[in-house]
């Protein structure tokens, strides 16, 4: 073969019509076995195989049709049981850079289609790991990592065809396992090694007790023990430092550690984990914990003895011992070497060290990303070693003792290594915590930095210098009984600030200053004639770094010195715009794009923070208006999805002015058009479609007629091209909704007179019938009393569409449906509302697991159901409909205009009600009696809040309610 032969399909592939696409498709497919076979790498090969990977992402999932529209593209059946008869084998045989796109490809068959579809993939799984031919073990065994993670983090109850899957291939993977354990090829290593992340995928978030119990748990310990005990090839000291823990045997340990080290954390740690984990815990404890303990304690004293490690083995190492620390059975075990851990390893990995001083050198602002790079942190063996540090020392006695005398014996030392120094000073500023809250410790912190820190100050090296300021961080709530040492400590931070010329000497400096501070009486009124240098220095230092750890201290420290600041809030906006400029420059695809972002937010948070500085000041007030102006001119040109909620205030805030000059309903109508028009992607859809909800209902009754079928043209015609989520489908039918609110007869006539391409039914059936079939999909307080108020309108009607006719008995249950939702809607509100004292401690929690979840932890999510959302994501965008003040009520309007039908239209009452059982018709009657319950707390509400209660309490009473009907 000259060319791979699959690649010739593609031809048919680029731009191609339907027809063609789906016939290529077929062509593609079909030589897919032949094109594997031939194990070719060729750029063509490559090419094709991202061209099928990105096909089957797209076009794999079958996709929802309305009635009347033209199916979207989706790879037909024939192609897909044609691509699930052969990747297996496919990925088995491909080379490398093939087989890494073919298991993406897999990954999102495997998501679609099993067990419904595929249920084969697993008995072909089966048949290779069982074959004798040992070539094909990694790439079954890549097939089955792919269908392990697609249940990684699903419920245990959503787990079942994985554990029924497992409880055949578990048992297959260990007597594998155990037969590569002979063969030392790198080859083997690297199966091992996929094992193992099959093993931990597995168990990561969820622990199957069906599969896993003492007798098959004490062999795969064993294996794991095996692995981390086993010597690396001594061969492998030739390969550079840099790269060594990208080798196999490396990368396998570190998978057998993040075991090791999942198991007892989460499962084995008794005290610390869910109930139905108790009897494996104990277990875990008693049987295996403290023989892996030994052979990690192993690890540790190679490590001392100077044998090369890699980082991450280094570090799970030690979260395991961490993780022993607090059991009596461990640590009785771990008791006679923890000295010498904290003093042969703790200490030398919290030293300065040579690659330090090489990045400190070279790119001293990358050292700066580092230090200061939360990731990092959770990766660091430093880390890592820091928290055993602080865990030995809070938990067991006279370790604390023995690690101050050890860092004092260090301070005290004549001639003792600036680097060691750095090294003691580091232990002691990571236990500040702990020396603070002891007696016997905290009244000699201020002899300590008097002595040992101050120093510091005018050492030549500059990490020292650094070190000095990190300390005074880390003590910065120290009681200094001598006003003079805090202000040689508040003098010597302002100076490294200033003068030091060494740039990460300047920002542990800035981050000192502002804790002191904040912290420190007496240190605000000091630092007060140098605010201007200070806050300069400040300014310039987060120019030149990027660095949003500063964007907070100059926040605070604008808070701290208000009115020193008001004289050059000017100056400092014009800079903090500039350097805003500087950091938005970086695109969303390339390095670091991520860190600008939060730090770009940081400096717009900064100067959110001056203009309320000065606020009262209305001169500078002007001058910060214009260059926030701006700022906010730069953010709008790039992201439209920013404006949404500035145009939602121009709306709602001052909306004579909106309606004043038709171009400005005219600017903001183009703007939505072109986002639903355009490709900014179905977030930026929504938010579109829901500015022109609020402008429709904002404007009821204000003369925009001339608006409604623009804006309702936009949203159905969205709806004639693919949709792939529910909130868009709903948002776009919403805004015909609020039209129909807005005003009947204008709506209906907007449908008669729409006409789109390839749709042959009239709109208006088709938006009825849509609108009633999607009625579950509408979630949160706002989108289902706009429903609710948009079918009063509907069946309000005197002369009722043929349309509505023909679904009358879908009316009704609708109604009950969104009523259940509503009083979980207002109980959510109603709960939201009188937990409002404890947002900030959520908000602490919220960011805590998200943090957790970024670094590979799994939040407390196990209770989570989507469908319980009770407040949806655009939901912020209130509407005069929201109003807390003058509420309108739909229970009340559904009852009355009910009543009036029933009167008034007998014929229409019956279709309406002939089909209800008698459970649907006592829901009717629960919802008449509460309308009739609400409409008399709401006229005592009225009453009641203009005399001693806010009107937030609203919910609440309508909440009480919806839970004791009877009262």
């Amino acid at each position: 073969y000259k060319q791979c032969m699959f690649c010739k399909a593609l031809n048919g592939m680029i731009n191609p019509t339907e027809d063609r696409l789906k016939s290529a498709s077929l062509q593609f497919v079909r030589k897919m076995r032949v094109c594997f076979v031939c194990q070719l790498i060729c750029h063509f090969c490559l090419t094709g195989v991202i061209y099928l990977k990105n096909m089957i992402t797209q076009y794999w999932p079958d996709r929802e049709t309305a009635p009347g529209e033209i199916p979207p593209y989706s790879i037909p059946e024939e192609d897909r049981h044609c691509i699930r008869e052969n990747i297996v084998e496919a990925i088995i045989h491909s080379p490398e850079l093939i087989r890494v796109q073919l298991t993406t490809c897999i990954h999102h068959i495997i998501k679609h289609d099993y067990p419904s579809r595929w249920t084969a993939v697993v008995e072909k799984i089966g048949f290779y790991l069982q074959s004798d031919n040992s070539a094909c073990w990694l790439g079954i065994l890549l097939c089955l990592y792919q269908l392990v993670k697609n249940y990684e983090y699903k419920k245990p109850e959503e787990r079942s065809p994985l554990i029924a899957a497992m409880q055949h291939f578990l048992p297959v993977l260990k007597d594998s396992f155990i037969q590569l354990l002979s063969d030392p090829s790198d080859q083997s290593v690297l199966i091992q090694k996929q094992i193992f992340k099959i093993f931990y995928a597995l168990v990561q978030y969820t622990l199957p007790l069906e599969l896993i119990n003492q007798q098959n748990l004490t062999e795969w310990i064993e294996i794991l023990k095996t692995v981390v005990d086993r010597d690396v090839p001594t061969e492998t000291l030739q390969v550079d430092e840099d790269d060594r823990p990208e080798l196999p045997w490396w990368k396998c340990k570190k998978w057998a550690l993040h075991i090791l080290a999942r198991l007892f954390e989460r499962y084995g740690s008794p005290g610390n984990v869910s109930k139905e984990y108790n009897e494996f815990a104990e277990v875990f404890l008693k049987a295996f914990a403290v023989g892996v303990q030994q052979v990690l304690l192993k690890v540790l004293y190679q490590y001392k003895e100077k044998q090369y490690m890699a980082p991450r083995v280094l570090q799970q190492t030690l979260n395991y011992i961490n993780q022993g620390v607090s059991h009596a059975v461990t640590w009785k075990n771990l008791k006679p070497h923890i000295q010498g851990i904290i003093q042969d390893v703790i200490f030398p990995l919290m030293c300065y060290t040579d690659a330090d001083e090489e990045l400190w050198q070279e790119d001293p602002y990358e050292y700066i990303r580092m230090k200061f790079d939360v990731f990092e942190d959770f990766i660091s063996p430093t880390t890592a070693a820091q928290t055993l540090l602080f865990t030995s020392c809070s938990k067991r006695k006279e370790v604390l003792q023995k690690t101050m005398g050890f860092c004092y014996q260090i301070l005290t030392e004549p001639n003792a290594d600036p680097r060691k120094k750095d090294g003691a000073l580091h232990m002691i500023g990571s236990l500040a915590e702990i020396l603070l809250k002891k007696k016997i410790y905290k009244d000699q912190m201020e002899y300590m930095l008097q002595n040992h820190v101050f120093p510091l100050f005018s050492s030549e090296l500059g990490y020292m210098r650094a070190r000095a300021c990190w300390v005074l961080h880390y003590f910065c709530e120290v009681k200094f009984k001598s006003d003079q040492n805090l202000q040689t400590a508040l003098e010597l931070t302002r100076r490294c600030l200033i003068d030091d010329r060494e740039m990460p000497v300047k920002v542990e400096a800035a981050i000192a200053l502002q804790v002191l501070i904040s912290n420190q009486e007496k240190a605000k009124e000091y630092i007060t004639p140098f605010i201007r240098p200070v806050m300069q220095a400040l300014l310039h230092i987060i120019r030149e770094t990027e660095n949003d750890d500063l964007t907070n201290v100059i926040q605070k420290m604008i808070c701290e010195y208000s009115e020193e600041v008001t004289p050059i809030a000017v100056e400092m906006t014009q800079h903090l715009a500039m350097t805003f400029n500087q950091v938005i420059q970086t695109g969303p695809d390339e390095e670091g794009s991520d860190d600008k972002a939060v730090t770009a937010m940081g400096i717009l948070n900064t100067i959110d923070t001056l203009l309320s500085v000065v606020e009262d000041h209305k001169e500078i007030t002007q001058q910060l208006e214009g260059i926030c102006l701006q700022v906010i001119g730069t953010v709008l040109q790039q992201h439209v999805l920013d404006m949404m909620p500035l145009l939602h205030n121009y709306v709602t805030v001052d909306t004579d002015t909106l309606l004043s000059d038709t171009k400005y309903l005219e600017m903001i109508y183009s703007m939505c058009k072109k986002v639903l028009t355009g490709v900014a992607g179905e977030d930026a859809e929504c938010h579109a479609a829901k500015l022109l909800e609020v402008i429709i209902l904002q404007c009821k009754g204000r003369g925009i007629d001339q608006c409604i079928p623009l804006f309702v043209e936009a949203a159905l015609e969205r709806l004639t091209r693919e949709v792939k989520t529910s909130e868009l489908r709903t948002m776009c039918l919403q805004v015909a909704i609020a039209a129909l609110y807005y005003n009947p007869h204008l709506l209906l006539n907007t449908l008669e007179n729409l006409r789109f391409p390839n749709n042959v039914e009239p709109v208006t059936n088709h938006f009825i019938t849509q609108w009633l079939n999607d009625v579950d999909c509408f979630l949160g307080l706002h989108d289902r009393k706009m429903c609710v108020l948009g079918l009063c309108a509907l069946i309000d009607l005197e002369q009722i569409p043929q349309v509505l006719n023909q679904v009358a008995g879908q009316i009704l249950p609708a109604f009950i449906l969104l009523f259940n939702g509503l009083k979980r809607a207002y109980a959510c509100h109603a709960e939201h509302e009188n937990d409002s004292d404890d947002d900030d401690e959520a908000e602490e929690d919220e960011e805590t697991e998200i943090l957790a979840k970024q670094a590979g932890e799994d939040g407390d999510d196990e209770d989570w159901e989507e469908d319980d959302a009770e407040e949806t994501a655009l939901e912020g965008y209130s509407t005069i409909i929201d109003d807390e003040d003058n509420p309108i009520d739909e229970y009340q309007i559904f009852k009355t205009i009910f009543q009036t039908i029933q009167n008034r239209n007998p014929v229409w009452y019956q279709a309406l009600t002939q089909g209800l059982n008698e459970e649907q018709r006592k829901q009717l009657q629960d919802i008449a009696t509460l309308a009739d319950q609400r409409r008399i707390v709401i006229l005592q509400y009225r009453q009641y809040r203009y005399k001693n209660t806010g009107s937030r309490q609203i919910f609440s009473f309508l909440f009480f309610l919806q839970v004791f009907p009877g009262v």
